[in-house]
């Protein structure tokens, strides 16, 4: 099991508890109104619903240790929740751009702008405090599952905050096709976070390495750890969720023995893991 595998999956169940809340909130703000834009942002929440449920049960799959079938480990997981998330998001979107060309064509005045605003904020700033928790929490336990629950929080916020002043401009304006525009925009704002979260789902599934920054830190320790008369090539990574994996091959004196080749190899697999959290790294030993 990943370290802290148990708390991660702590931080799913509030997202999950948030989007219930909200929904219950933003279904009352277009209830009361009649505006589509908060229907666009309650049917975000629906979405948000979904995504954490499935991202709750991807965390716990991450929890089942290596076996025969899954050697590396069961991290990979995660990837599957941001590509679901990524997908109910452009299924919402394509909803919420449906819903208000509709009522672009055949507008209708707005009601009980009053309560349905202190419902929508309310709501907003909820999924404020929980995006930003599980923003941390993501850094933290070094989840993609979580990180991309934050980031969809987040553009449900960003949303939330476009069709509030969307409401806002028609109570003041008195012109009712402004609400269904801006649902268009939020439905179309929707759809590129939608391709984002799918396009690192696809990364991680097709073994992107690790960033740069990252790399950098492991070629330094490299540097640091190798006697002179040793050198290293063939540098590869790769991460699977919370896990990181490296290999690469060290390349030593013929005259070496086994013994001593093996105990630097040894040092260098320590000196790799204890640079970044969740590493496993694994060398090779060749002749130079």
């Amino acid at each position: 099991m990943l370290p802290d595998t148990a708390q991660r999956h702590h931080y799913a169940w509030l997202s999950i508890a948030a989007a219930i809340l909200t929904i219950s909130l933003k279904t009352g703000a277009w209830w009361i109104t009649g505006s589509v834009g908060l229907l666009s942002d309650a049917l975000e929440s629906f979405v948000n619903l979904a995504g954490a449920g499935f991202a709750l049960w991807m965390i716990l799959v991450t929890r089942t240790p290596p076996d025969d079938g899954h050697p590396f480990g069961h991290g990979k997981a995660e990837y599957f929740s941001s590509g679901f998330e990524g997908g109910l998001i452009f299924v919402a979107a394509l909803a919420i751009v449906g819903t208000g060309v509709q009522r672009l064509l055949h507008p209708e005045p707005l009601e009980a702008l009053g309560w349905g605003m202190a419902f929508s904020i309310l709501s907003t700033l909820i999924n404020l405090a929980v995006a930003l928790t599980l923003a941390r929490a993501g850094k933290r336990f070094n989840s993609i599952a979580l990180t991309a629950d934050s980031r969809h929080l987040m553009t449900d916020v960003w949303t939330s905050v476009g069709v509030v002043a969307g409401v806002l401009l028609v109570a003041l304006t008195g012109q009712n096709w402004l609400d269904p525009l801006i649902a268009i925009a939020v439905g179309l704002h929707i759809m590129l976070e939608g391709w984002r979260l799918g396009q690192t789902s696809v990364d991680g599934l097709m073994d992107r390495s690790l960033e740069p920054e990252q790399l950098a830190q492991l070629t330094a320790a490299l540097d640091a750890t190798l006697p002179p008369e040793a050198i290293y090539r063939n540098l590869k990574s790769r991460r699977a969720g919370a896990q990181s994996f490296v290999q690469v091959d060290i390349l030593v004196p013929g005259d070496w023995s086994v013994t001593r080749g093996h105990d630097l190899l040894d040092k260098v697999e320590a000196r790799l893991e204890a640079t970044l959290p969740d590493l496993v790294a694994t060398t090779h030993l060749e002749p130079r």
